[in-house]
């Protein structure tokens, strides 16, 4: 399978032969499974302050009986206004918790090396798909060809007032200006966690060498730049959604073609 080379221009530059990697057959479900398990390595762990409930000044009365009371410890005198209310232990009001989470609790989940690598071969083949890209919900109105590949120049670009036209000559601004007019201002928990902002996802640029293009895409809503080598489902598929609008460098294409999985040899051995 063979797709054109697009200039920074967007005209035709040549032809490229795709890698195998292009004809994975579509798996929604293990891609699914493969974001979940992926995004829950950045999960923060939760834990509790040791003595939480328990730094009070109370004393039980279990030593002496026959008091017909139950022996829950008691906070003592001392000028407080609790005293005689039962502190110290879970079942009080504002004790400590019964069983809280600790830390050391392993909260990421593990999946196999041969189901990861297959749902990125997987993601990567439905960016070849325009159906499934428009069914994402991007604007591919007068984006021709799919995988959309472009010339190594690409890489080389490093201000935003350049990938701006680039985008214009190229048919991506449409999707870009997609998010302008989504972006949502958040208030309460959200903004104070740092969270102020939401924005969608818009193009994803896959290269060789992002240093230069990442720092022209850093303003950009939604558009994120990725190396190859680095290229995960939680790219290609955010929301566990496969078929993002996704733009591959020549280069990044040979990158893709070294890419390694069981079900790839068994497609080479039927052919």
């Amino acid at each position: 399978m063979k797709a054109p080379v697009l200039s920074l221009s967007g005209a035709k530059d040549g032809e490229i032969e795709l890698p195998l990697v292009f004809s994975t057959p579509l798996r929604s479900d293990l891609i699914h499974k493969a974001h979940i398990h992926l995004e829950s390595h950045n999960f923060q762990r939760q834990g509790r302050y040791p003595n939480a409930g328990m730094d009070v000044v109370a004393e039980s009365n279990s030593p002496p009986t026959g008091h017909h009371a139950a022996r829950v410890a008691r906070m003592l005198g001392g000028g407080g206004g609790r005293q005689g209310q039962g502190g110290g232990v879970a079942m009080v009001r504002k004790g400590r918790q019964a069983h809280p989470p600790v830390a050391e609790k392993v909260v990421y989940k593990l999946l196999n090396k041969k189901e990861n690598k297959l749902a990125l071969c997987s993601a990567i083949a439905a960016t070849a798909s325009s159906i499934l890209v428009k069914l994402r919900g991007h604007r591919i109105d007068k984006i021709e060809s799919f995988p959309v590949v472009l010339s190594d120049q690409i890489e080389s670009v490093s201000k935003s007032k350049e990938i701006s036209k680039i985008f214009d000559s190229l048919n991506f601004s449409q999707d870009v200006a997609r998010l302008e007019s989504r972006l949502k201002r958040r208030s309460g928990k959200p903004r104070l966690r740092g969270r102020h902002t939401k924005v969608g996802k818009s193009i994803l640029l896959v290269v060789k060498d992002s240093k230069s293009l990442a720092k022209a895409c850093g303003s950009m809503p939604g558009v994120d730049v990725v190396e190859a080598k680095n290229l995960s489902v939680i790219h290609l598929a955010p929301g566990a959604k496969p078929a993002r609008l996704t733009a591959f460098s020549k280069s990044a294409i040979d990158e893709l073609a070294k890419l390694k999985s069981t079900h790839l040899e068994l497609m080479v051995t039927l052919k």
